[in-house]
């Protein structure tokens, strides 16, 4: 099994591994059933691993960043859910050419922060994104008129057929909310470049990002943007008619997590689903949160292997 084979097959403290992990400890909205197997990786290698041996035994993978695009069903997840973190994946280092490499777990503040405390400015745009590297990656995350793929470098990640390449920008296609290269490749680490600059200029554009973030939408943890924007206006300001989608949404189309909304929030992905989905989609609007897992009830199975 999964989680009896690992320790005899890994050096010690290679790899964390969990059964029925709860996901509601790994999402920024606080809900969703347990993870089959949660597995977190501290190496490109473990990680490689990982994903070849389920592969081999037909166990689905999922990878998870900081959850903070996932609605998981309170079912859980089946299979095997990789969280890439510690050891190389949390690494970030600043070069003297304005470089900065971080790892599929780094945290956008922390890589916005080591770069501003080294004189590398442009990056305060990420301060108030609630995710992390590998996810900012596959979906070319961005705010205030910037993208992740405007800073990228190179990009290191796992291909199909389980081998580690690195690639230049220029070899990568990102488009709005999307790099389908990543879709099926899992990004590992990334190089982003960005310029010197003063700590007192680095600080303003800083305090600029947070004072517009703090008064143009919800100040509490959330999940980022539950729409990508059509072409004509941003998704929070289309009008949401009969759906409701103000209610889930925000006006600035994020989904809220305050105490007044928690008990609700199982309900959340029905509406996403079904009733928001069906007027965001007429109007452009498709969704940036993901949904998995399966509903409450499901009993699994554990694969033989």
């Amino acid at each position: 099994l999964l989680v009896v084979d690992l320790p005899a097959l890994m050096p010690p403290g290679e790899i964390n591994r969990k059964l029925y992990e709860p996901m509601s400890r790994h999402t920024t909205l606080l809900v969703g059933g347990p993870a089959q197997y949660w597995l977190e990786p501290h190496s490109f290698y473990g990680f490689a691993f990982l994903v070849d041996y389920c592969r081999e035994r037909g166990i689905p993978v999922r990878v998870v960043g900081r959850g903070s695009n996932l609605l998981v069903r309170d079912g859980g997840i089946r299979g095997a859910v990789i969280h890439p973190t510690g050891g190389v994946f949390s690494e970030v280092t600043v070069d003297g050419r304005g470089h900065v490499t971080a790892g599929a777990g780094v945290r956008l503040k922390k890589l916005a922060s080591i770069a501003g405390g080294s004189g590398i400015g442009g990056f305060e745009w990420m301060e108030g994104i609630p995710g992390n590297v590998g996810g900012a990656l596959r979906m070319n995350a961005g705010a205030m008129g910037i993208e992740t793929f405007d800073q990228v470098v190179r990009v290191t990640f796992l291909d199909e057929d389980g081998v580690i390449r690195t690639r230049e920008r220029d070899e990568i296609v990102a488009s709005y909310r999307n790099v389908a290269e990543l879709r099926r490749n899992f990004a590992l680490q990334a190089v982003f470049k960005g310029k010197a600059d003063t700590p007192a200029n680095i600080k303003q554009r800083w305090d600029e990002s947070r004072e517009k973030r703090k008064t143009s939408q919800p100040i509490a943890a959330s999940a980022g943007c539950t729409f990508r924007n059509p072409d004509e206006v941003p998704a929070g300001r289309v009008d949401d008619g009969p759906a409701g989608a103000e209610r889930v949404a925000g006006r600035t189309g994020r989904a809220r997590d305050d105490e007044a909304v928690r008990d609700e929030r199982r309900e959340v992905h029905i509406k996403v689903e079904k009733q928001v989905d069906q007027v965001f989609h007429q109007k452009g609007c498709l969704r940036c949160v993901r949904c998995l897992g399966v509903p409450k009830g499901w009993v699994p199975t554990v694969p033989k292997g």
